[in-house]
């Protein structure tokens, strides 16, 4: 009796790892690709379909394996140091949105993996910001940051594009120089302000001179004889003066 109970709860034991194995083969028999995303399915590491679509899709357990590749826009942020035409070092925070292109997708799994990240787009980032930079100056850098980012992007996208890699968008998010270039820019913008200044005080300075000497000028040419005359008879009182000098008053200025 005691024998037959063992025999039944090995088989209970027996069937429900059996049971066990068979869901967890069926459910390993799916696998989900969302929108956004690109399956490639892969036996023995070998692509033997990349047109798998969103959703469920079948897959032969423990042989097949289904590697999702996202299609969907990305973003890379990376610090690099260039050098600038003038030798002035530049460090650069850079961000990069990037995709990969649905029908490169298995090309690109087949020949870099999943890591293209790391082993193509960072390097290749890196290359073309100092590639670009090189032919610009340093003032030229600041001044034209997004001819420069402009040409960066050229620059990353011939480098990438036979990966099936397109760059959306470069931009250089910031840009750090050494303390000797940046305390030059500090001084020469304090120069700028100060004779901007300066001229503008001299500006002001010859308008007011101009118009005191137009006034001067209109004042001369309102004073005529009749007006002399006809101010001196406004404010004259009325009163004749209190002393007479007679004939001889000329003669106190030896006029005679």
């Amino acid at each position: 009796m005691r024998n037959m109970k063992v025999r039944d709860m090995k088989k209970t034991i027996l069937y429900g790892i059996v049971c066990l194995f068979l869901l967890i083969t069926i459910v390993s028999s799916f696998q989900t690709i969302k929108s956004g995303e690109v399956g490639l399915k892969v036996r023995f590491g070998k692509i033997v379909s990349s047109q798998l679509n969103e959703g469920f899709n079948f897959k032969i357990p423990y042989i097949e394996d289904i590697v999702i590749v996202n299609i969907k826009v990305q973003k890379i942020d990376l610090r690099t140091e260039s050098s600038s035409k003038d030798l002035q070092t530049i460090e650069t925070d850079i961000a990069v949105n990037y995709r990969i292109e649905s029908n490169k997708a298995s090309e690109l799994y087949r020949t870099v993996g999943n890591n293209y990240e790391s082993t193509i787009l960072d390097p290749a980032i890196k290359e073309s910001i100092k590639a670009t930079i090189a032919k610009f100056t340093a003032a030229e850098v600041i001044t034209k940051r997004s001819e420069v980012s402009q040409k960066c992007m050229e620059e990353l996208q011939a480098k990438v594009q036979k990966y099936g890699i397109v760059i959306d968008n470069f931009n250089i998010t910031n840009l750090s120089f050494s303390q000797e270039y940046t305390k030059a820019i500090e001084d020469k913008q304090v120069a700028e302000q100060r004779l901007e200044k300066a001229k503008l005080e001299a500006e002001a300075k010859l308008v007011e001179a101009e118009a005191t000497k137009k006034a001067n000028d209109l004042m001369k040419q309102s004073l005529t004889d009749n007006l002399i005359e006809k101010q001196f008879i406004e404010k004259w009182d009325g009163k004749l003066p209190s002393t007479y000098a007679g004939k001889d008053i000329l003669g106190i200025f030896n006029l005679k």
